[in-house]
C-alpha cells in the first residue's frame, strides 16, 4: 500500500518530491544569548542587520548597557555566533548566570558582570569523605608508610 501512495505522489508531484518532504529536517526553535562588544549606535544597528536578516530568526533584541543580544526563531547558536562575530565584533556565546542566593559564595567572581549575575562555571567535581581522610592520614605520624620528610 505504501509503494502504491508514493507512486502516485511521485506522478502528481514529480519524482523525489515525496523523499524531500519526509527527509526535511525541522529545526527547533531557540533563545540564542549572545555577548557582543557595541559600544554605539553604529555597532549596534550593524549587528542588528546582521543577526536579523538570517534565515529563521523570528526577532532580536539588544541591549548595549549589558552588550547582551538575544536573539529568538529557528536558528543554531554556532550560526548565530558565526554571522555575529562577521560583523568584526567581538561575540561570544552569553558566559553569565543569574545569582539569586546570597547565603551562598558566588561560583565565580567577574567584576565585568551584569548586576545580579555570575560567570558560568562548570561545576567541580566535590572530595568524598574516603578520599579526604586518605589525604589527610598521608602525613599523619600515626601511619607508619607516612612521608618521611614531615
Amino acid at each position: 500500500m505504501g509503494g502504491t501512495l508514493r507512486f502516485l505522489s511521485d506522478v502528481l508531484l514529480g519524482p523525489g518530491n515525496s523523499q524531500r518532504r519526509h527527509n526535511k529536517k525541522r529545526k527547533q526553535f531557540n533563545t540564542v544569548e549572545l555577548k557582543v562588544r557595541m559600544d554605539c549606535d553604529g555597532c549596534e544597528l550593524k549587528v542588528r542587520n546582521a543577526l536579523a536578516t538570517m534565515k529563521g530568526a523570528q526577532s532580536v533584541e539588544i541591549n548595549r548597557k549589558q552588550q547582551k543580544v538575544t536573539v529568538k526563531g529557528f536558528v543554531e547558536p554556532q550560526r548565530v555566533l558565526r554571522r555575529a562575530q562577521s560583523t568584526g565584533k567581538r561575540a561570544e556565546l552569553w558566559p553569565y548566570v543569574p545569582y539569586t542566593n546570597p547565603y551562598m559564595a558566588p561560583p565565580a567572581y567577574d567584576k565585568r558582570a551584569p548586576a545580579g549575575h555570575v560567570r558560568k562555571v562548570d561545576a567541580v567535581m566535590p572530595v568524598t569523605a574516603g578520599q579526604e581522610e586518605r589525604l589527610a592520614t598521608l602525613f599523619s605520624d600515626d601511619n607508619p608508610n607516612a612521608c618521611s620528610v614531615m
